[in-house]
Order: structure tokens, then C-alpha cells, then sequence
């Protein structure tokens, strides 16, 4: 397989095979099915950018047409070729959803080294870096040497397994799994062994380089994707560890972590999705909450990335409506960004036992929070509350089990 001996020429001959034979036979002659992920837009018309390039590759002198295995591994190699030939490549019906399977599954599949049986931190560490960058909206794709110096200062001060200030390893790894692209180099990205090849090879190429773009877009826009990849991280890498500084320092410990960032145009989400992800956050919050039995540390029951995780959840299961079933009418006025002015609140604080869990907490209007913070009926209140939110999470669970 060479993609990069396609040429626009190429292209162009492909996107005049599918016109004339229309895009169903187009897909059947190659052995492709419709693309869900991106959509190659040339004229006006759009057309399946995997099927364009595999046939593409049929017109390159002496070359048969690639097959849709034989680009299974190489879907942001197509994007990118397009792209830089200059051709307009556009988000797909299922953009979302394949680009955050693909990421978890990348993930889940990482090769990582190993010192007395526990593994080492280098490709988290970078990974938890990228994502924070992503969830900021920060520049996916840095040189070399600015990467190199952030990932560098990371090692140094969170490499809690005595890792050496080595970026060349974890890029280089991330690289081969499918997570990091690099640009601009002019030799084959090596493996990441060794020692003095391997420096010496980003020495001399200074590539460019950061997350896939599929990965940087779905971590940028998905609260629920974003944080279930750095769950994953977690618990996957840093069992018994304190991740609370790093995750801190690389922007990704607050309570709106889990936060969307929405297109303008985006659809609103059917119920059964939007149930499917409540189970997700939930599953989320319970691992964190795992980790911190039989602890007596005083500020074990906080955290911040457990607490953005569950206030999502609650938002999500809310759909914009008060929680508080005596609720005598909430504001008509959103915010600034479009969302229902709601407050999501513990109903049991967690100084005095309350969980940190959707189940113990509610989505409020400003009346209703002040009432349940400072009324005198506040007791009352809660007690209702906490029923309310216990009944709803058993009937969000329940949805997605059905």
C-alpha cells in the first residue's frame, strides 16, 4: 500500500467513477460499506472518503484498486492525504460516536513497559496532557520542541514510577498505536526502543505532532467521551497512585470537566442515547468512588473529577427541567451559552454522609437551591429530594437496561 503516490489526479478519476456509476454499485465494485466517520465533499456532493482513496489507488500505473481491510488501519492517513491534496473532508453521520469507540479501544489496546510488575507512566502521563489541550481547545499539533519541554516537566514531576524525562518514548509509542500523528518528517518514525537512536531520531526530524485529529475533536466536544478516556487512564495506570496533581496541573480536575462542548447546530440527543450515557457518567463515578474505601484521608470524599462527572449526569438526566417536584417555576431566561439556569446540588452534604453520586443529587433552579440551602422548610425539602433523585437514577438505569 503507498497512499502517498496518490495524486489529485487519482482522486479525481475515482470521484468520476462513483459519479458514473452512482454511489451504491461504486461501494459494491470496491467491497466498501457506507462511511459513517468523515465524508469526502467535492462540487457539491458528497462521497465515501475510504472508497475514493481504495479506488484511487487502482489508477497509480501497475496498482490495483485497495480494499477496505487493507485500509482499516489507515482511515487518518486517507483524511490526511485528501486534505493535503486539497480535496474537503467533513464530519460523517456517525463522527461522533466511531471516533469515541475507536478512542477507547486504542486506548484499552496501549503496550506499555513494565517495572516490578506495575506500568510505567509515559504514554498516560502524554495522553492526559493531549486531552487536557483538547478539552481547552488549545492547538492539537505542536513542534517538537514545545511538546518535548511540556511532556518533558510532566515525567519529571508525575513520573511516580520512576520514569526518566524521556518524551521521544511515549510520542513515539502513541504514534505506532494509532493516538498521535506526527508531520513533517522525512525518515520512518521509529519504535519506541532503545535509547540513543530514538533521540537522535526526533534530534534530526523535529516533527510536528499531537493527537489524530478524530481523537482531538471528539475530546474536545464530548464531556462523555473525555472523561471516560481519562477513566480508563486511571484505572488502567494509576491504581494506588495520587493523580490528583497531575490531573490538576494538565486542566482536567474541576467540577465542569465532564461538560459538552456543543456545535450550534448540533441535534438534540434521542432519549435512548442520552439514557445510554447516563449509565456511562454513573459507571464512571462508581470507579472513582472505588478507589477511596477504607481510606480515612479528610479530603477522600471530594473530587472534583468524580464530582464534574456525576453534575453531568444529573444535567443530562434532568433534560433541563428543575428536579424539585413542588418546583413553583423556574427561570424562562437560558445562559449565555444556551443551557437551562440549573444548579445541581448534594442532597445530603458530604461532610455529613451524603455521596458524591447522581443518585444523591439533584438539578435545581436558583429558587429551589435556596430553599433547600437556606429555608426553613430546608428539611423537609431534602428529604423529598433525596426520594426524587434515588427514584429517577433507578428509572435512568432502568431505561438502558431495556
Amino acid at each position: 500500500m503507498a497512499l502517498a503516490d496518490i495524486t489529485g489526479s487519482e482522486i479525481t478519476k475515482a470521484l468520476a467513477e462513483c459519479d458514473r456509476l452512482g454511489r451504491e454499485s461504486f461501494l459494491r465494485t470496491h467491497g466498501f460499506k457506507r462511511a459513517r466517520r468523515y465524508l469526502l465533499s467535492h462540487n457539491g456532493r458528497l462521497y465515501d472518503y475510504k472508497a475514493i482513496v481504495g479506488a484511487a489507488h487502482g489508477y497509480l500505473l501497475n496498482q490495483s484498486p485497495l480494499t477496505a481491510e487493507a485500509l482499516s488501519d489507515g482511515a487518518d492517513h486517507a483524511v490526511a492525504l485528501l486534505r493535503k491534496l486539497g480535496f474537503a473532508v467533513v464530519d460523517g453521520p456517525g463522527a461522533a460516536s466511531e471516533a469515541y469507540e475507536e478512542l477507547l479501544s486504542r486506548i484499552d489496546k496501549l503496550k506499555v513497559n513494565r517495572a516490578a510488575g506495575r506500568p510505567l507512566l509515559y504514554q498516560p502521563i502524554t495522553l492526559l496532557w493531549a486531552i487536557g489541550r483538547a478539552r481547552h481547545g488549545q492547538e492539537r499539533l505542536l513542534p517538537w520542541t514545545t511538546t518535548m519541554e511540556a511532556v518533558r516537566s510532566l515525567l519529571e514531576q508525575h513520573g511516580m514510577r520512576r520514569e526518566r524525562p524521556r518524551p521521544d518514548y511515549p510520542v513515539a509509542a502513541l504514534y505506532h498505536a494509532g493516538l498521535w500523528e506526527l508531520r513533517d518528517h522525512s525518515a520512518p518514525v521509529p519504535t519506541a526502543h532503545g535509547d540513543s537512536a530514538l533521540r537522535r531520531w526526533f534530534a534530526d526530524n523535529q516533527p510536528c505532532g499531537g493527537l489524530v485529529e478524530s481523537a482531538y475533536g471528539v475530546l474536545r466536544r464530548s464531556g462523555d467521551a473525555r472523561v471516560a478516556a481519562v477513566d480508563a487512564l486511571l484505572s488502567t495506570y494509576f491504581d494506588g497512585l495520587n493523580y490528583a496533581p497531575l490531573l490538576h496541573q494538565v486542566g482536567l480536575y474541576d467540577d465542569e470537566v465532564a461538560d459538552d462542548y456543543a456545535d450550534d447546530d448540533a441535534e438534540p440527543l434521542s432519549p435512548l442515547f442520552t439514557a445510554a450515557q447516563y449509565d456511562r457518567l454513573c459507571r464512571i463515578v462508581e470507579h472513582r468512588e472505588g478507589e477511596n474505601r477504607g481510606r480515612r484521608a479528610p479530603d477522600a470524599s471530594y473530587n472534583p473529577f468524580r464530582s464534574g462527572t456525576a453534575r453531568r449526569a444529573v444535567l443530562l438526566r434532568s433534560r433541563g427541567i428543575c428536579e424539585n417536584p413542588h418546583c413553583t417555576g423556574q427561570p424562562a431566561d437560558v445562559t449565555a451559552k444556551g443551557a437551562p439556569i440549573l444548579e445541581v446540588d448534594h442532597v445530603v452534604d458530604l461532610a455529613r454522609g451524603g455521596r458524591d453520586h447522581p443518585s444523591w443529587m439533584v438539578a435545581l433552579c436558583p429558587n429551589c437551591h435556596a430553599i433547600k440551602t437556606r429555608g426553613r422548610s430546608r428539611e423537609e425539602l431534602r428529604a423529598v429530594l433525596l426520594e426524587v433523585a434515588q427514584e429517577r437514577h433507578t428509572q435512568w438505569t432502568e431505561l438502558e437496561e431495556g
